[in-house]
């Protein structure tokens, strides 16, 4: 019986490892409409964006209203309380034309899987309203490894020439930082009367076709029954990225449906849903091993171990 109950022991250790090594990560980019102290006191939403938030590796937070930085300590507090993980924040400047309307983007990212190697802020205000804050990342769990994250919460009426300038912003990061992994993320306005489907030429993201969109043009971003529009997107590069994208998760998140929530509690919060999508996890044996030969290892060595 002792060696039975070893066995047992073992074999439930070798299976937590396999579990674990499984890991894969997902990346999430939110537009929560006008995110301020305010916003950061209300408990019941925060409770909310925690558990958007906690289900991601790494989320872009976008329209975060933040001056002093407050709202987005009083975010970190509460993602860092009584959780598995420990989150913390980069966040660029507070950007835009108007003093009325300066936005910052930030990263919210699990320590424990990705790190920051490297933060840049493009600067060309003739370019963009709300210049992109590009940060790149590394994680042991992903397949890529290291890569690039390109956020853009774009000017409605400036959309279409925006994210074709994210191509220029592309050929300047991929050569500071010799890496052509990069993803472009956020809400872009890409659809509607903001970017209709003739404005898609002038586009190089669209156009050019080593960019692949992700989240695709029939989606809709937006909560309320008065839109339904594919504003938020994910677009990467190349197929080396391509590759390492989890087949069919990237997607639109429907936090009223996952969370129990009413219509205009998902409203308070914003007006947008999040996007997400996961990348493959860097266990090279489980990628390569089919399903049905791990399983048979796995009662081989469970049968083995209860003859002991």
């Amino acid at each position: 019986m002792r060696w039975r109950s070893s066995g047992l022991s073992l074999f439930l250790l070798l299976s937590i490892f396999v579990l674990k090594s499984a890991t894969e990560l997902r990346i999430c980019a939110y537009n929560v409409q006008k995110f301020d102290s305010a916003k950061a006191s209300n408990e019941r939403l925060m409770h909310y964006l925690k558990l958007v938030l906690t289900r991601c590796d790494i989320s872009l937070l976008q329209h975060v209203v933040d001056p002093d930085g407050r709202a987005i300590e009083k975010l970190l507090s509460v993602l860092n309380r009584y959780e598995e993980y420990d989150y913390e924040a980069v966040a660029s400047e507070s950007l835009g034309n108007s003093p009325d309307d300066k936005q910052k983007y930030v990263f919210i990212y699990r320590m424990q899987t990705v790190n920051v190697t490297g933060q840049y802020q493009y600067r060309s205000q003739q370019s963009f309203v709300r210049e992109p804050f590009v940060v790149r990342f590394q994680s042991k769990n992903a397949s890529i490894g290291e890569f690039i994250l390109v956020p853009l919460h774009s000017e409605p009426s400036k959309a279409v020439q925006e994210i074709n300038k994210l191509y220029d912003v592309f050929v300047e990061v991929s050569k500071k930082w010799n890496n052509t992994n990069v993803m472009f993320l956020g809400d872009f306005h890409a659809s509607c009367a903001y970017v209709k489907r003739s404005d898609r030429k002038n586009i190089r993201l669209f156009m050019k076709s080593e960019f692949s969109w992700l989240i695709r043009n029939r989606e809709d971003t937006t909560v309320t029954d008065a839109t339904s529009c594919a504003y938020d997107r994910i677009v990467v590069h190349g197929e080396p990225f391509l590759r390492a994208i989890k087949p069919f998760s990237a997607k639109v998140f429907d936090l009223g449906a996952e969370f129990k929530m009413s219509r205009s509690e998902v409203v308070q919060l914003s007006d947008h849903y999040p996007v997400e999508v996961v990348l493959k996890s860097s266990a090279l044996f489980l990628q390569a091993t089919p399903l049905l030969s791990l399983i048979s290892a796995s009662v081989i060595l469970w049968s083995f171990l209860s003859a002991l």
